[in-house]
């Protein structure tokens, strides 16, 4: 297992990408018009301020996941390429802008992220509530997933995600429990498991985690996590390979082969998962519309 702890000389050094990892260019007319809508809405996107390796397969088949409350996030996860400083205020309008645009691409399943709000007394849950309200009250029939943060552990602002209960209520765990202080500073492990019993307790009918790999861990770290988040009964999990966005951001120790997805996979439908996405290219809202 790579070290962690590399100099920044070291950081540096890049290994080279295995064909597993190349991806199309974008193109077609489905992209264009995802694309079209986007900028013409002034929409924020993980797709684009996370740098995925899907956008141009996800665009082309005319899904996108939104991210709400900005594009500035408040904690700097070390993996993570989102940009990280002092948020605006929250736009008051781009509830209804999402909503509007979901219909507008005729959507029928819809995927909602966001970055951290931890300057907000309530974590921006009440804008959450207020983007799920509006997106059933504009696409009547649509499923949702959200994609969620951990609100610091103040439990009364996850009630808001459980009232307005989304078909699937997603919330990655991101590692494996030893390297979780290096790769999500301001976050916890344990807390991020409590959020997801929390949600299954509280009435959520099926909720999702996520992990990447790559950052220097081992296999039976993984297969623990898995253990750890099926004792809360998580029922969907994605698993894919980590890619460093910047020299700024944590090291790629490994690129890890394919085979080993496919491994992964296989453990965690035995452990009674619903259902597993693993691959090198996976993220967390990838083939989403399938985990319903």
């Amino acid at each position: 297992m790579a070290n962690l702890f590399k100099n920044k000389a070291d950081q540096e050094v890049k290994i080279g990408k295995p064909d597993w990892l190349k991806t199309k260019i974008s193109s077609g007319e489905e992209y264009r018009e995802v694309k079209k809508t986007v900028k013409e809405h002034k929409l924020n996107t993980i797709c684009e301020s996370g740098k995925c390796p899907n956008q141009a397969e996800c665009w082309s088949a005319g899904t996108a996941t939104f991210m709400i409350l900005g594009n500035t996030c408040t904690r700097s996860c070390q993996f993570c390429n989102v940009d990280t400083g002092k948020p605006e205020a929250v736009d008051p309008f781009e509830a209804l802008r999402v909503a509007k645009s979901i219909k507008l691409m005729n959507l029928k399943h819809a995927v909602i992220t966001s970055v951290d709000r931890d300057d907000l007394t309530d974590g921006g849950a009440e804008a959450w509530q207020r983007t799920i309200t509006l997106i059933r009250k504009h696409n009547p029939g649509i499923s949702i997933e959200t994609l969620i943060p951990d609100f610091k552990g103040e439990w009364e602002n996850l009630q808001y995600i459980i009232d307005v209960a989304p078909e699937i209520v997603s919330h990655n765990i991101e590692t494996v429990r030893r390297i979780t202080k290096q790769v999500r500073i301001q976050a916890k492990y344990e807390r991020s498991m409590e959020v997801l019993e929390r949600l299954k307790k509280g009435g959520i009918t099926k909720t999702k985690s996520g992990i990447m790999v790559g950052l220097g861990e081992f296999q039976e770290e993984v297969l623990q996590t898995m253990d750890d988040l099926r004792a809360v009964n998580v029922d969907i999990l994605t698993i894919g390979q980590y890619m460093q966005p910047s020299k700024k951001h944590l090291p790629i120790s490994e690129f890890v082969h394919p085979d080993v997805f496919a491994f992964y996979k296989e453990e965690g439908m035995k452990r009674g998962f619903y259902h597993v996405e693993s691959g090198p290219l996976v993220r967390s809202s990838y083939h989403a519309e399938r985990h319903l």
